[in-house]
């Protein structure tokens, strides 16, 4: 898959293409990473790829002819290595904000463009014309959209075949059925900090599957409660957060 940042600041897609996981996918060429400069699409001699909004305001707004000149290009580049078309995603703190589920559905993609904003965003009339989806990745606001992009491009890269050394390990991971991952221990088993759990030590395979669902609902519920409202429990999962929670409820009252 081809990912594509449409940015002012090309530079910082070194963040994930000079190492760690992504990195090692581009290298061994499973993933392609490519940057276009929104300033190589100037209006001016100066640079300029922004200007005032229309009705006053503070801030500078991106304008249209360097974003949708460089969308263009963004796609050329794609078709000259997938048969489909890519997705055009613009980073904006009011798009639709990502999930593990939404990441899923990315990873099918034959690529994606993503727009990153800056100032105060970009003209409407961009995101109108050429943009698939608006995607927020939290209820917060950036300087700009480079740091979401990237953060997208982790998330989808490390779903795609090859990326990750354990193909299992994107299968076990937080938020895949809308629950909180469960707590890891490694090495050593007595610590000045605490002992690692004895159910994780006993080889009971069993014992242990199901001490791990239960301390990832315990997290759930404790971190994240409004995911067992957007994806209700079945009664196993229930009765085994009821189990827990009073167990914790006896512990604190005796």
């Amino acid at each position: 898959m081809r990912f594509t940042l449409l940015t002012v600041f090309p530079e910082m897609l070194g963040l994930l293409a000079d190492q760690g996981v992504v990195g090692r996918a581009a290298r061994d060429g499973l993933i392609d990473l490519d940057a276009v400069d929104l300033r190589d699409f100037a209006v001016d001699r100066h640079g300029s790829v922004d200007d005032r909004p229309y009705g006053g305001g503070a801030g500078m707004v991106l304008r249209p002819e360097p974003l949708l000149a460089a969308i263009d290009e963004a796609r050329r580049r794609h078709q000259l290595s997938a048969e489909r078309p890519p997705r055009t995603i613009a980073l904006t703190p009011s798009g639709e904000r990502l999930t593990q589920q939404a990441v899923s559905g990315l990873a099918q993609e034959s690529g994606l463009i993503l727009l990153c904003g800056r100032y105060e965003g970009f003209d409407q009339r961009v995101l109108d014309a050429a943009v698939d989806q608006e995607v927020s990745i939290g209820d917060y606001v950036l300087s700009g959209g480079e740091l979401p992009a990237l953060v997208l491009v982790d998330a989808v890269a490390r779903l795609l075949p090859g990326v990750l050394g354990n193909s299992a390990s994107p299968v076990q991971e937080s938020h895949l059925d809308a629950r909180l991952d469960f707590p890891q221990y490694t090495r050593p088993e007595n610590h000045v900090s605490g002992m690692v759990p004895k159910v994780l030590l006993s080889g009971d395979h069993a014992a242990i599957d199901r001490w791990r669902r239960g301390q990832a609902l315990l997290a759930t519920y404790r971190n994240r409660p409004d995911l067992l409202t957007s994806a209700p429990l079945g009664e196993e999962d229930r009765e085994l957060l009821k189990s827990l929670l009073e167990n914790l409820l006896g512990s604190s009252n005796s």
